[in-house]
């Protein structure tokens, strides 16, 4: 376990450094109003079916686990799975994704391309690009950690319909090469960021540099206290790390994603980055910009409307998955959360007034 931790702290030095890197690409970019009328959005239906869906990904992961670093090419791989009317089979390209997770999980995440003629009349269909976000380690914990990442999805988008689409999968893994079973495990499908840009009637950007005076300031103060709330500090809207930033017109909204260094998932490998005054995740620290006072009380009366249903998605069948343990330490974490907004010398002081003004 020794070794394994410290191949863990690695993407915590790495975090520490982006959260704190100065750019200026956003102010050189050309601010250009996207004019372009956007083509009829078709949602792929694997993003519109709720239920969990079982797959086989046939794969060659011996050479996979080799890709840790570099650009890594595509695969020839194959989805497998079953229908009333039987067997369906899917062709898919895969190749490994992420820098930190590349390095450090036994099966490193992948990304799945689809053809379009392949995908027709599949519940693939209408797909091109989605990530599989899985277990790093083919044990119990890291499971509950896959599940609890995707639960917090759930919750953003009760919160914000700025969240990428998710579906919940088990996915059986195998290499047909060495004829090996890998693993059955929970896992789930993420928008791509392309995706997620046509289906919100805009573009994601690679601008990197934004400051909050760039930024749409509700929206802006709402991901920051979505950051906060789920005690997250693994983000840099400047340098786009674990932030996708969205254009509509000539607004941009910066969109949060991947939580497993995050205080409500509170996995055993993170941490903060060491320059930051906290010492655990679970300790929640501001790191949105600042915006104007009024703009963190609509963030705030969000949270406290939809405080029921949050909660509640805790108890429904998708989170009967996860150890009651899990559940119950989360909903502490987030009733934490809620006794600092409901004070409002304590949401002044630990989040409106301990915004970032430069860049986060």
């Amino acid at each position: 376990m020794k070794t394994v931790g410290k191949a863990f702290l690695g993407r915590g030095l790495a975090a520490g450094g982006l959260l704190f890197l100065s750019v200026s690409a956003f102010a050189q970019a050309p601010q250009v109003e996207v004019k372009k009328t956007p083509k009829a959005y078709t949602p792929p239906p694997i993003f519109t079916a709720s239920e969990v869906m079982q797959f086989t990904l046939l794969a060659p992961f011996k050479q996979l686990k080799k890709e840790r670093s570099g650009t890594p090419p595509y695969h020839a791989a194959e989805i497998k799975y079953t229908t009333d009317s039987g067997e369906v089979r899917v062709p898919v390209r895969v190749r490994t994704r992420g820098i930190w997770r590349r390095k450090n999980c036994d099966i490193p995440p992948l990304r799945l391309n689809f053809s379009k003629d392949s995908v027709k009349k599949t519940a693939f269909r209408h797909l091109d690009n989605v990530r599989l976000v899985m277990h790093c380690r083919d044990n119990d914990d890291f499971e509950q950690y896959v599940l609890q990442e995707y639960q917090l999805y759930r919750v953003q988008r009760l919160v914000t319909p700025l969240s990428m689409d998710t579906r919940l999968v088990r996915v059986t893994y195998i290499d047909p090469e060495r004829k090996d079973t890998l693993a059955t495990r929970y896992a789930y499908l993420l928008e791509s960021e392309p995706a997620f840009g046509e289906r919100m009637g805009g573009k994601v950007v690679d601008i990197k540099g934004a400051t909050g005076a760039d930024l749409d300031g509700a929206e802006s103060a709402l991901f920051g206290v979505w950051e906060y709330f789920i005690g997250n500090t693994d983000f840099s809207v400047a340098a786009l790390h674990n932030v996708a930033l969205f254009q509509k017109d000539t607004a941009y909204y910066p969109v949060a994603y991947d939580y497993d260094w995050s205080g409500a998932v509170n996995t055993r490998y993170s941490g903060p980055a060491p320059q930051l005054p906290i010492k655990r995740v679970t300790e929640r620290l501001m790191r949105g910009y600042c915006t104007d006072a009024a703009n963190y009380e609509k963030a705030f009366a969000i949270f406290r409307d939809k405080k029921d249903a949050i909660y509640a998605l805790y108890r429904d069948p998708l989170a009967a998955r996860m150890k009651p343990g899990i559940v119950n330490n989360t909903l502490r974490f987030f009733d934490q959360f809620y006794e600092t907004i409901n004070d409002p010398r304590s949401a002044k002081r630990q989040i409106v007034q301990a915004c970032l003004g430069g860049q986060a």
